[in-house]
């Protein structure tokens, strides 16, 4: 006999298991009214509760359902009450524009929206029966009836459709089925070690990757979730604080903000020696890894995945190996991608791209089969990525293939000069890019956000102690900021555009 698996699984063994525990502290300072604490009992009432609401609208299954919001405890019980009684969930990133957001919801076929409170501007365009702003329960809930129950459960069904960032092209819809999430979850809470005693805070956005799978995973372990709004340094360090905090998932400009707000921390920094904090969405610099272990006393994990790939492809955790290691080179060790985690097969191409092949990968993406072809080829997902495995078989990045510079013939990998970049005490971020140039092709090029007093001499002169004289910047710029998405990659494409403008190709 085979039972199939679903989402819902988690939500029903929390249910039973911890129905009096605290699963959600909502977000107390948000614009609708919070839920405050919810008990698992209530969070299982609360996704019936929609589900039965979805019956009501005459919503199928299988029918999409769009969730425009920021960190929200109704949008976590989304989550279960959508896709738990086999319709699909389309989490949409809320910082989008609203033709973006138009065109998302009209390409998934949604047919009910949902909206935050401080979005309810995007509803006024969409053309859609149902719209709804989160907060205005009585339109979310249909309470006091039992939905109707899903008529067979499929593993294979799609449970959410994810549309990837955007970077570079219209953003794709990524369909993932309740195995793909299932398995990712599972594997996930195995790796990272989760437990009934842990305490997880939200700084990862719920719509990115649906929260990497942790809304599913910490909630069949009985874990309890602490909502974030708003990523802000100093006020994640006081959740760690006065939740117990010990998990938390961060892109590395999270953690920058988290290294920045310690240095004005009064007292001991909260979390030593019991958060772990996993890291993904690029590949951090190892100073900035080093400050983690050192200055926050944090547990380091690293990741590699994509949207497409649910998105755990690769894990690099501590391994008792390294216990007498200096912390440099714990660092140095850990600023790797990692080995493939658990059923994940991980290769290279001939032109050195990441292939991956696991029970993860998405089932296609929504209404584009050529592109799903092309993704799929040859049964591997074709990740985008360039990269090799080291001497002791760990995956090391080096580059989107799209950013690989070629300099004078040479191939050089711009998170490599990135790592150089940010290792010098003056730097707070940089992005390295390629631009035209008569001579060399492409020119490596640094922008960079620094403090004051720091100069462009000054940062070439501290790279070339460090990388080959060709994978040195040539020019360097200041700048205020670097454009970067919901889920902190680097916006690169719109860093290039200036350099250019008016070209026909995008490579010299």
């Amino acid at each position: 006999m085979q039972y199939p698996l679903t989402v819902r699984d988690f939500l029903d063994r929390a249910v039973q298991v911890y129905p009096d525990r605290v699963a959600v502290v909502d977000e107390p300072d948000q614009p609708g009214p919070s839920l405050g604490e919810l008990d698992y009992r209530r969070v299982g009432e609360l996704a019936a509760a929609q589900a039965a609401r979805l019956d009501a609208l005459g919503v199928p299954e299988g029918g999409r359902v769009a969730v425009v919001s920021q960190n929200a405890a109704r949008l976590f019980t989304s989550f279960f009450g959508v896709s738990g009684w086999g319709r699909v969930l389309v989490p949409i990133n809320f910082r989008l524009t609203r033709p973006e957001i138009e065109y998302i919801v009209g390409h998934s076929g949604a047919s009910v929206v949902y909206a935050d409170p401080s979005c309810t501007g995007v509803l006024d365009g969409l053309d859609v029966p149902h719209k709804f702003v989160l907060g205005d329960d009585d339109a979310l809930y249909l309470p006091g009836v039992e939905p109707r129950p899903w008529s067979e459960p499929d593993e294979s069904a799609t449970a959410t459709v994810n549309y990837t960032s955007g970077t570079t092209a219209r953003p794709k819809g990524v369909q993932l089925t309740h195995r793909n999430l299932w398995l990712n979850a599972t594997t996930f809470a195995l790796h990272a070690g989760i437990g009934d005693r842990d305490v997880y805070l939200h700084t990862l956005p719920m719509f990115h990757a649906n929260g990497w799978g942790m809304p599913y995973g910490v909630t069949g372990m009985g874990g309890r979730h602490i909502v974030l709004r708003q990523v802000d340094g100093a006020e994640i360090l006081r959740r760690v604080e006065r939740h117990g905090v010990t998990l938390m998932c961060a892109a590395p400009a999270v953690v920058n903000a988290v290294l920045d707000a310690a240095a004005d921390w009064e007292g001991e920094i909260p979390g030593r020696d019991r958060v772990r904090v996993i890291c993904a969405g690029a590949p951090p610099p190892t100073r900035t890894i080093e400050r983690i272990l050192e200055e926050l006393g944090w547990e380091f994990i690293q990741i590699y995945g994509l949207t497409e790939t649910s998105p755990l492809v690769t894990v690099n955790r501590h391994r008792s190996e390294w216990d007498g290691l200096a912390v440099g080179e714990r660092a140095r060790r850990l600023a790797r991608a990692g080995v493939p985690a658990l059923g994940v097969r991980v290769d290279l191409d001939v032109d050195g791209e990441v292939l991956t092949a696991s029970n993860h990968n998405l089932a296609g993406y929504w209404e584009q089969p050529e592109e799903t072809a092309k993704a799929q080829a040859g049964d591997w997902f074709h990740t985008g990525d360039g990269g090799y495995f080291d001497d002791e078989g760990y995956l090391v990045i080096t580059d989107r293939k799209k950013d690989v510079i070629i300099s004078g013939g040479e191939n050089v990998s711009s998170i490599e000069v990135e790592d150089a970049l940010t290792a010098h005490p003056g730097v707070r971020e940089a992005a390295v890019i390629g631009t035209p140039d008569e001579k060399w092709g492409e020119l490596v090029t640094g922008l960079v956000v620094a403090d004051d007093g720091v100069t462009a001499e000054e940062l070439i002169a501290h790279c070339r102690t460090r990388l080959a004289g060709y994978k040195c910047p040539k020019r360097v710029e200041f700048v205020e900021s670097l454009p970067r998405t919901a889920t902190g990659k680097l916006q690169k494409f719109r860093l290039r555009e200036p350099y250019w403008a008016g070209k026909e190709r995008r490579i010299n």
